[in-house]
């Protein structure tokens, strides 16, 4: 009851919040764009959290633990969250004021290339019961390298590259594309300074990266 307790809070925040920072600025609640990117978000969140409590409560348990320990790691969330916070607003006041034009088609392969990245970001989930939000090793950790981690070595990251970017074209807005093209480059740095960690601190982890030698796009890095 207490991890549901959490998760219930945590998730109606979390709605609150970001409906907050589309709806404000875009001055009306008359925004489909908006509607359509809360429930794209927040319906699977929802479902996963469902599924995540009855089948593996400690995972749910470790990705509502958001609190980090390394100092780059800190700076990282920081700089994400700012991406995220100033990506919405300026989103929301191009609705506004009518900055950008992105065909409905666009729209709709957009929404279609985020419930793709939810999948592959489930599917890691579900072979991976070490996912932590935070950078760390925990007790008896493997190296996991099968599935999608015999292709890259990071295909969470992966996956939230593509529903990150997917957002602001499911919002309508080329502005705030620009803005969230940062996510990457954060991205890069958090991985740069993980794998440091768990090739200090994972027995394997050192072996697995030249194994698989692509972090996060097959081919190109």
């Amino acid at each position: 009851m207490k991890l549901l307790l959490n998760a219930l809070i945590k998730f109606i925040c979390g709605l609150l919040l970001v409906g907050l920072l589309i709806f404000l600025p875009a001055g009306t609640f008359n925004y489909i764009g908006g509607w359509t990117f809360l429930g794209l978000l927040f319906v699977p969140i929802f479902v996963m959290g469902i599924v995540l409590l009855l089948k593996a409560p400690d995972l749910l348990k470790k990705r509502l633990d958001g609190k980090e320990k390394e100092n780059t790691q800190k700076s990282v969330v920081a700089f994400s969250a700012l991406i995220f916070i100033t990506g919405f607003v300026i989103a929301g006041l191009d609705f506004r004021f009518g900055w950008s034009n992105v065909p409905t088609t666009v729209v709709i392969i957009a929404s279609v290339l985020f419930l793709v990245a939810y999948g592959l970001y489930a599917e890691v989930m579900r072979e991976n019961a070490y996912l932590s939000r935070t950078i760390e090793v925990q007790e008896n950790q493997k190296v996991i390298d099968t599935g999608l981690y015999s292709v890259v070595r990071h295909p969470m990251y992966m996956a939230t590259i593509l529903l990150f970017l997917m957002i602001p074209i499911i919002l309508g807005s080329w502005y705030a594309f620009i803005i969230f093209l940062a996510y990457p480059i954060i991205i890069a740095l958090r991985i740069k300074n993980e794998e440091q960690v768990l090739t200090e601190q994972l027995d394997g982890y050192a072996e697995y990266k030249q194994k698989v030698k692509y972090r996060i796009i097959p081919f190109v890095w």
